[in-house]
C-alpha cells in the first residue's frame, strides 16, 4: 500500500465515526421553511399590533395571546417538518432515524431550549416582557451551538448568530421584533439554503 492508500483508509475511518457519533440527517430544506413560516408569523403579529386600537402590546391582552398562538403555530409547524424531511432524507441515506446520535442530539439541544423557554415564561408571568425576543435568540442559539457536537457542525454558525443578534436585541429592546426577525426568518432561510445545497444535494 503506499500513502495514498493509507489516506484513503483513514479518510474512510474518520467518515464512519462520524456517522456513529453523529446525526448529519438533518434536512437544509426544513430550515429555509421553517424560516418561512417564521416570516410569516411575524408579518401577521406585526398587522394584528399595528391595527389594535393601542398599536401596541399588554400581557393581558387579547392581542398578546394571539401573537402567543402564532408563535406557538409556527414552532408547531416548524418542528413536524423538520421532523418529515429529515426522516424522508434519512431514509433515503439508509440511515436511522432514532438511534444513539439523534437522542443525543435532541437531549443537547432541549436542554437549554427548554431551559431558556420556561425562564421566559416566568419573566412573562411577572410582567416583565421587554427582553423576550433578546432571550429567545440567545438561548435557541446556545441550543444550537449544543447541539452542533451530535450533528451537523455548521449549525453553531447559525447559534452564533442569533446569540449575537440576541445580544444586540437586548442592548436595543426596541429593535427586538426586527432582530428576531432577522433570526429566525432571515438567517434560517440563508442557513436552510446553503445547508441544502452543501449537503442535501
Amino acid at each position: 500500500m503506499d500513502s495514498k492508500d493509507y489516506l484513503k483508509d483513514i479518510s474512510e475511518i474518520k467518515n464512519l465515526m462520524n456517522k456513529s457519533s453523529r446525526f448529519i440527517s438533518l434536512s437544509g430544506l426544513s430550515g429555509v421553511l421553517a424560516g418561512i413560516y417564521a416570516l410569516v408569523g411575524a408579518a401577521i403579529a406585526f398587522v394584528l399590533v399595528k391595527n389594535s386600537t393601542r398599536g401596541y402590546l399588554i400581557l393581558d391582552g387579547y392581542i398578546f395571546k394571539l401573537c402567543l398562538l402564532i408563535l406557538a403555530l409556527v414552532a408547531i409547524f416548524s418542528i413536524v417538518t423538520g421532523i418529515i424531511l429529515t426522516t424522508k432524507k434519512a431514509k433515503k441515506q439508509g440511515a436511522k432515524i432514532w438511534d444513539t446520535s439523534s437522542k443525543r442530539l435532541v437531549i443537547n439541544f432541549l436542554i437549554p431550549l427548554l431551559t431558556g423557554g420556561l425562564y421566559i415564561l416566568i419573566l412573562l408571568f411577572q410582567g416583565k416582557y421587554g427582553q423576550t425576543a433578546a432571550l429567545m435568540l440567545i438561548f435557541y442559539g446556545l441550543a444550537l451551538v449544543n447541539a452542533s457536537k451530535f450533528s451537523i457542525g455548521d449549525i453553531k454558525y447559525l447559534g452564533i448568530i442569533d446569540i449575537i443578534l440576541g445580544l444586540i436585541a437586548a442592548s436595543f429592546p426596541g429593535y427586538g421584533f426586527w432582530l428576531w426577525v432577522i433570526g429566525f426568518g432571515i438567517m434560517h432561510i440563508i442557513y436552510g439554503t446553503w445547508m441544502h445545497f452543501k449537503y442535501d444535494k
